[in-house]
């Protein structure tokens, strides 16, 4: 089994969705995992000859207004014009998103599922994830434990469904029916917001600006 896991974010380096694929990998038994990066509107056309050989594609993005980045729709569009030849294939998402709610990313992966139908895939499932703008500043912990822990059993989940297992526990299961997992940072939501408005201060006093700037509308 072949299993095409696509990067999606704009960023070439650093993306919490790079960051989420490679913890999804980590969970994937008895199937080759190939990495792609979409960062381009033009990648898709780059890539479909390779992606016609996947048993699986893995789209992970971060949620832009409440949907997918406008160069992956370009992709996707492209896409349609070269399906897999491979019948079957299972398309999956993962969206992180600044917010602290996973469930955010409710209608991006919605709008994923509503291309497959069109494109001629079948859906498996996805995962919101909630809190996507920290996960640089969490590291793995050797015991699985800490605020990635909620993360990491979502991605262990659709590991599962992805490589066909039987995932165990009530919820934990919804991947396996095509529906989607929402989950969060184990972090209380007031600390998340206080360090988000601490980053964005530091980064326009980096550009030249004034953290008063933040507020100003056009």
């Amino acid at each position: 089994m072949k299993t095409a896991l696509i990067n999606g974010s704009p960023k070439e380096r650093g993306s919490a969705s790079g960051i989420l694929l490679e913890d999804l990998k980590a969970y994937l038994q008895d199937t080759e995992a190939v990495e792609y990066g979409f960062h381009t509107s033009a990648a898709a056309k780059e890539m479909a000859e390779a992606l016609n050989q996947a048993d699986a594609l893995v789209f992970a993005f971060p949620l832009y207004v409440d949907g997918i980045p406008g160069h992956l729709l370009s992709c996707l569009g492209d896409l349609e014009t070269a399906p897999c030849k491979n019948g079957g294939v299972r398309v999956y998402g993962i969206v992180n998103c600044g917010f602290y709610e996973g469930i955010q990313a409710e209608p991006a992966l919605q709008v994923l599922k509503n291309w497959c139908l069109k494109a001629g895939y079948v859906w498996g499932g996805g995962v919101g994830v909630g809190g996507g703008g920290a996960l640089s500043q969490m590291p793995k912990t050797k015991s699985g434990h800490g605020p990635r822990e909620p993360i990491e059993k979502a991605l262990k989940v659709l590991a599962q469904a992805i490589c066909g297992g039987r995932a165990q526990g009530g919820r934990q299961d919804c991947c396996q029916a095509g529906e989607n997992l929402y989950v969060s940072v184990a972090f209380p939501r007031f600390l998340y917001k206080l360090a988000a408005q601490m980053g964005w201060r530091q980064m326009i006093k980096a550009s030249g600006g004034r953290a008063r700037d933040l507020g100003r509308r056009p």
